[in-house]
């Protein structure tokens, strides 16, 4: 399945947002510029492919057209996301932040009812709301329990106050990303395609970066130029790449929750590519007994929760070609 496969891609070089965040933090930089740099830099980058496109008026009309549901889904899509999960990298390894972050596949789940659905039957369009999938979601706290083992071990070697800092900013991102995501799917209607989108929320998401850019040079100062470098290279793989090829597969299968779930479940690889990426690039130790069964349930719960939810969906009868409200 092709949404499946971009999906994955995206894990991919996604993962290099938990590896440099990390390598940034340990390196003394304030999480706040490596929220913000990332970006500042996508602009010029999605800028010149929009351009290139011949598609940046078509976009331009659009924010111009609903200007504070731009604003408000892209700083709750972007900015509510990616802030909290630097703050979270002062706090935990990559490959900690990268396995807790996979709740989104539950988060995700859990926000279906506050979307409609239009599915084209026998007799005519058809409104209704969605339903959390209580099948998927079971197969899905196979994640969650690999997620609390790995915080057990995780609490042994630290305070409760730091597994605190770094679990619950990651839980109030999972919940911004796909509800930002959804949100501005419904908002463009399929008239924007996945660079336009990505480029205008963005755009749209910068008076927050601003802010936040603000409060890290009056706290710590510039940034450096190692974390300057750095966070270009976030904004390149994980900014650019990676949030291009997860937009491309949300928008395939928008409309069907089920598969959309699906497609968000890929996202669990960033465990295994996070955690072989910090190995490798920052010397790190390898995970815990403890922590290695951990991630065994974490990739275990995707494949069951993929697998599961892609028999849902076989299972189903009477609908043609759904799309998104």
């Amino acid at each position: 399945m092709k949404p499946i496969r971009l999906g994955i891609y995206s894990a991919f070089f996604f993962a290099f947002t938990f590896v440099l965040n990390r390598s940034m933090e340990l390196s003394g930089g304030n999480f706040a510029w490596s929220a913000s740099l990332r970006y500042f830099f996508m602009v010029p980058f999605l800028l010149v492919i929009v351009i290139m496109r011949k598609n940046l008026r078509p976009l331009l009309a659009e924010i111009k057209r609903e200007p504070g549901k731009w604003i408000l889904w892209s700083t709750v899509g972007f900015g509510l996301f990616y802030a909290p999960l630097c703050f979270a990298a002062v706090y935990g390894p990559a490959w900690l932040i990268a396995s807790t972050w996979q709740i989104t596949i539950i988060s995700g789940a859990l926000l279906a009812p506050l979307f409609y659905e239009v599915k084209m039957t026998k007799q005519g369009p058809l409104n209704t709301r969605g339903k959390i999938s209580f099948s998927g979601l079971s197969m899905s706290l196979f994640i969650l329990a690999g997620v609390i083992l790995m915080q057990i071990e995780h609490a042994g070697k630290i305070g409760m106050e730091e597994i605190a800092l770094g679990f619950i900013p990651v839980v109030i991102a999972s919940f911004a990303y796909p509800l930002g995501n959804r949100k501005m799917m419904y908002v463009v209607q399929g008239r924007l395609d996945t660079y336009q989108r990505v480029l205008g929320m963005t755009i749209a998401s910068l008076p927050f970066w601003v802010i936040l850019a603000g409060y890290a040079y009056f706290t710590s100062g510039a940034p450096s130029f190692e974390q300057s470098y750095q966070s270009a290279l976030v904004a390149l793989l994980s900014g650019v790449f990676a949030t291009v090829l997860f937009f491309k597969a949300t928008e395939m299968v928008q409309g069907n929750m089920s598969k959309l779930v699906a497609v968000e479940a890929t996202q669990s690889m960033e465990v295994l590519f996070a955690t072989a990426g910090e190995i490798m690039l920052l010397s790190v130790a390898l995970p815990g007994l403890l922590s290695c069964i951990g991630i065994a349930f974490v990739v275990v719960g995707m494949v069951l929760h993929s697998y599961f939810t892609a028999k849902i969906t076989e299972e189903k009868t009477g609908e043609i070609s759904p799309t998104t409200m």
